[in-house]
Parts: C-alpha cells; structure tokens; sequence
C-alpha cells in the first residue's frame, strides 16, 4: 500500500484537514522531484487536494486545482478506472464557479462536457444554469434530459413549469413511472397543481393542491403547505396565507423555505414582535440562507428603518440572488429612500425571476407613480390586465393607476366595482373604493362599504379608514373607537395614532395646548428619533459599501 492509496482512504473516510495538510506536502516534494510520483498519481493528489479545499470552501484555489488537475490528466497515456472521474472534476470545477457566482464560466466547464457523458446532476445544473442566463430552449433541453433519466426528478418538472412547458407535455414524462407504482398515483395530479400555479392561475392550483392535501396519505406535508400558503398569498388572501405557512412551521420546526413570505405578511400586519422571534429563531437554524435575512429586513422596514432594511435585502441577495422576496425587499427600501430608478432595476429582475406574482408588477407601478411616469404604469397595468385575465387583483391594479389622472376616475371606479363584485372581501379594492369616495365625499356609501368588508375579517388599515370616515359624519365616539381597535392590530400604524390625537386635542382643546407647550420646551435641547436618522443612515452607507451595493 503506497502514499497515494493512504491518501484516498483518507478521502474516502471524509478526513479532509487530514487530506488537504499531507497531499500539500506530497505535491511540493513533486514539484521538487518530478520522478517522486508518476502522471497518474500526480493527478489523483491534485483532485484529492482540490476536495479538501472545496470542503473548506476555498472555492477560487479549488478551482485552480481541479483545473491543474484536468490538465495532468492530458498526459496520461491511458485512464485507469480506479482514478477520479475527468466529468466529475469538471463538475466540481463548474460548482465551485456557481459558488463564486461566475455562471458563464460554469456554464462553459460544462458545455464542454459531451451531451452523452453527462450525468442528470451535469444536466440538472446546466439547466438552472441556462435558466438563469435567459437560455430558455437550452434550460428546457436539459431539464428534459434530467427527466429522461430520472423520471421523478420533481424540481426539474418544476423547472419545465416555469418555462411555460405545458402540464400535459411534463405529465407524460413521467406516465410510465406513474403507471408502474400503484403508490404514485397522486403525481399527476401534483403537476396539474403546480402547471396552474405556473400558468398564474391561482385559484384552481388551490384547489388542485387541497384536493391532494386532502388525501391521507399525503396530509400534513410541510411543502405542500407551504405551496398552498405561497398561493393563498399570491391570490392575496393573507388570513389563509398565514394560516399555513403556521401550519407549514409546527409541522417543522426547522423550515426555512417560504418563511421569507411568512416574515413578510407578519410585517405588514404589524405584527412587529413575531416577527423578530421568527427572524431569531431561524438565523440559529442558518445564516447562510437568504430568508433570514430577508425577515430581518422586512422588520426594518416597517419599522421605517429604511437603510438598515437596504443593508440586509442586500445582504439576502448576495446568499441567494435568485430570492424574489430579498429584490422586492430591496427594491420598497430604495424606493422609499427616494432612489427610485435603483429601485426599479431591483423589481424588474424580480419580475423575470417570478412573472406571476403580482406584487412584483405593483413594486414596479409605484415606482412610476412616486416618479410621475403615469404613461409607464398605466402601459404596465394594462399589460397585467392583458395578459393574467380580469381578476379582482388586476381590475384593483389597473384602477390604482387610473385613480392618479382626473381623466380616467370614472373608469377606476367601474374596475372597482367589478373586482369588488368577484371578491368582495379583497382588501386592496375596498381601500382603493373608499378613498375614491372619499374624494367624492360620499362617506355614508363608504362606511357601508367597509362595514360590509368588515363583516368576515379584521384589518388596521379598513378599521382606521372607517374611523376617518365616522369623523366626516362627526360620530366621534365609534371613530374612536375604530383607531383603537386599528391600534390593537397594529400598534405601529401611525395614521391610526393621528386620528386619536386629532380627536383627542378637538374635544379638550386646552389641555391639548397645555401639552403641546410641554412637549416643546422637553424637546427643546433634544435631536429627536434616530432610529432613522443620518447617523442610522450613514452607518448602514457603510455596511453598503463593504458589500457592493453602491
């Protein structure tokens, strides 16, 4: 038993420290003495080296010597099958490029690889690969080319979804598994489920994938829960949304993916606290995930702490770029810091990344709006119209845009009415239908409307605009009554808060006096909130510039 055969025990036994120190020293006194070792023993150090290296994630060196090793493989008269695999190098080279976020040099490690030598993990990699680069034909071979060996390769039927390949076509991939095990029954109607959820048709891929979780035997599934709720959101019902995503996580109390949604909706119900245990409690399961981060983030911004919220969506991108919540995240901080053509660029990738969820469209419409490109939204918002069909959701989008120009009101409250007579209960129609009677002054026919959506569900921002609204009418003590309740849900909601001052200072003008002379003379020598001052600010235009982001 030579040097080089202890050296790949050692390997095999997963003692890389111990691999990496003695192949080092073994190479050096190679390179010393050329004669010591032969080509072939040469190249199996350089590749037990390079594994060592990759282990400790060193992916540049790694690399450098996989690629040192590729080229003493040349040398070699014959291949003898007892050495490492010339593809599987290849490979590892092109996952240490992927690591270092350098795709095209992946990609063309692996296009060098021969279509018969490669192996469905070459392929599956290819894929995401091409996929990501926008080489949707050659993404879809590839993903084929998974699915021919491996049948129940899911994510790549997944892959062959987002591509716009048709359910029907990706079914019949895999038929003669399904047809072979009695207990694989329920695929079919999987990929129906996740064909409509593909397609941007919510609502049957709800019901698709509540018909599967209905089955016993693939109840309480933790993915498939998360889907239903990552549906539920995108359908925007946020009550159903959470209430899976909760299901999802006491089934598994180390989830993390989907949780980023999860964080997100907790944040913009004001449920602040929640949101900061969740974040917790999934950076101890990992930080190298991008979902962490983004929660944490997603607390920072609706706590209006907009910088340290661009610091962290960031920092969620650079773990995971593909992250479409770490870009909307990104994107809403920009925006709100005024850096509005930063934070279009961030909501149009998301939309690449994910063309069926309409927040990412409304990112990107607000950002015309704030920026007064009406022309640019209202081409968007009919696109949207166009192309996902009249739901409540894109009827409420298109008449977002048309209640910004006096010309189109008339058209903003017809699309009202119909997104409000498929879905009464959808929250964003009935804000957007009570702020245009409110210009109206119509404030009896709105508080109807939000008694009416109030009915079946709670919400701060419905429960404070029926508060503004019973102070048109001057009932005060059920408009009270109305932000207290809006306060409950929200504590953080500052119109809320205004409304009850307002209120507060017209019943007892004098003592509201008396308090404001105090507040101005403990104020006097005082530099305010910093939670989002310049000082808060600078310190995270630091943290930026340490990673790129400027």
């Amino acid at each position: 038993m030579n040097v080089i055969d202890h050296v790949r025990e050692m390997a095999a036994a997963g003692l890389h420290s111990n691999v990496r120190i003695l192949s080092s020293l073994l190479l050096t006194m190679s390179n010393n003495n050329p004669e010591l070792f032969s080509p072939s023993q040469k190249y199996q150090l350089l590749v037990y080296h390079a594994d060592a290296l990759f282990h400790d994630k060193e992916y540049r060196n790694a690399a450098c010597k996989y690629s040192m090793a590729l080229q003493q493989k040349k040398v070699l008269s014959k291949t003898s099958k007892s050495l490492p695999s010339e593809i599987e190098v290849k490979y590892k080279i092109a996952e240490c490029y992927t690591i270092l976020k350098l795709d095209k040099d992946a990609i063309a490690v692996l296009d060098g690889i021969p279509s018969r030598q490669r192996t469905p993990k070459i392929n599956m990699m290819l894929a995401n690969l091409y996929r990501k680069a926008g080489q949707e034909r050659s993404a879809v071979t590839s993903y084929k080319e998974v699915l021919r060996q491996c049948p129940l390769a899911l994510d790549a039927i997944i892959g062959l979804l987002s591509l716009s390949v048709k359910g029907a076509e990706v079914a019949s991939m895999t038929m003669d598994v399904i047809q072979s095990i009695p207990s694989l029954d329920w695929l079919s109607v999987w990929i129906k489920a996740y064909a409509f959820s593909h397609a941007g048709d919510n609502l049957r891929a709800i019901n698709t994938i509540c018909s599967l979780e209905k089955k016993s035997l693939l109840r309480d599934n933790a993915d498939l829960l998360v889907s239903l709720a990552d549906l539920y959101f995108r359908a925007g019902d946020t009550k159903n949304a959470i209430l899976k995503f909760e299901q999802a996580q006491m089934l598994d109390p180390y989830l993390i993916k989907g949780m980023d949604v999860y964080g997100y909706l907790m944040a913009r119900e004001g449920h602040l606290e929640d949101v900061e245990i969740l974040g917790g409690r999934l950076f101890n399961i990992s930080d190298q995930h991008a979902e962490p981060w983004v929660i944490s983030g997603c607390h920072s911004f609706y706590s209006k702490r907009y910088s340290r919220a661009l610091y962290l969506g960031a920092k969620a991108i650079q773990l995971n770029s593909n992250s479409v919540q770490a870009l909307l995240l990104k994107g809403a901080a920009l925006r709100n810091m005024g850096r509005v053509q930063e934070a279009i660029i961030h909501f149009r990738e998301a939309m690449r990344l994910a063309p069926c969820r309409l927040d990412c469209y409304e990112g990107l419409i607000d950002c015309y709006l704030a920026s007064n490109g009406i022309r640019e939204a209202m081409g968007m918002a009919n696109n949207i119209y166009k192309t996902l069909g009249a739901n409540a959701q894109t009827l409420t989008i298109l008449a977002t845009v048309c209640l910004e120009d006096p010309m189109t009101q008339e058209k903003a409250k017809t699309l009202l009415d119909k997104a409000l007579a498929q879905r009464p209960d959808y929250i964003k129609a009935v804000v957007k239908k009570a702020e245009l009677l409110s210009r109206e002054q119509k404030y009896e026919e709105g508080i109807a409307l939000l008694r009416n959506a109030l009915a079946n569900q709670s919400d701060c921002v419905l429960h404070r605009i029926l508060g503004d609204f019973l102070v048109a009418v001057n009932d005060y003590q059920e408009a009270m009554d109305q932000y207290s309740i809006a306060l409950s849900l929200d504590p953080n909601d500052q119109k809320s808060l205004e409304g009850m001052q307002k209120m507060e200072k017209e019943e007892s003008p004098t003592e509201a006096t008396a308090e404001e002379d105090v507040d101005d003379m403990e104020g006097s020598g005082e530099d305010g909130d910093l939670e989002g001052s310049d000082s808060e600010a600078a310190q995270w235009a630091d943290q930026e510039q340490w990673f790129g982001m400027q």
